[in-house]
């Protein structure tokens, strides 16, 4: 059987550096699924195309290289915006969930993240964690990853955006923010990113043995 392991999670929660090192540790490949929403966005913006264009937009997902997505291009908060707007599009979240779930069941296996992992994209992972923390340590977090970046930031401004972006994803119809009935939480607000990943290890050593 091939090993998938499904994380989830709001916005700067720490599951795309838990789930890459995770990743390195088992020898999967990993995939970071916001990056594909942002990756469809890019293209049409970087084409001229709007961002509602449905028949580009699915187009574009299914064009998408994912072993060439730039994270530093990708990251931009202009991205992120765009991104939240074609990800609401039905025909496109299809389109990127099936080419995730090849990836996914491609061997050796893999490390997915991201905000629908265990409840749609992979329901049936050897291991699946919702990786959380509370509101106010997340935009610290984010924060401090800014300025260390060299770039300036506002504390507040990131706090609000991080509470406008959970309800966003939490409320919306199609595929919302929600942990799997089955997945193991892992709140990270007082642990260090070396604690986060022995504690995920531990589990996921766990649900590897069963399976």
């Amino acid at each position: 059987m091939i090993p998938v392991i499904a994380i989830d999670g709001p916005a700067a929660s720490g599951k795309g550096t838990l789930a890459r090192r995770i990743a390195a540790h088992y020898g999967l490949r990993h995939l970071d699924t916001g990056l594909t929403y942002r990756a469809v966005a890019h293209a049409l913006v970087a084409t001229g195309k709007p961002l509602d264009d449905e028949a580009e937009a699915v187009a574009a997902a299914e064009r998408l290289d994912l072993s060439a997505m730039d994270r530093t291009v990708l990251a931009a908060h202009a991205v992120g915006e765009a991104a939240s707007k074609v990800a609401v599009i039905p025909a496109v979240r299809r389109a990127l969930v099936e080419r995730q779930r090849r990836f996914a069941e491609t061997p050796p296996g893999a490390v997915l993240d991201g905000r629908d992992i265990g409840t749609v994209v992979c329901p049936d992972a050897t291991a699946k964690l919702y990786v959380t923390a509370s509101p106010e340590v997340r935009a610290k977090r984010r924060y401090h990853e800014i300025l260390a970046g060299g770039g300036v930031a506002d504390e507040a401004a990131i706090l609000a955006d991080i509470e406008r972006r959970d309800a966003r994803d939490m409320g919306r119809a199609d595929s919302p923010l929600r942990p799997a009935i089955d997945a193991h939480l892992l709140d990270t607000s007082d642990m260090t990113i070396e604690t986060a990943f022995q504690a995920a290890r531990a589990k996921i050593d766990r649900a590897i043995e069963r399976n």
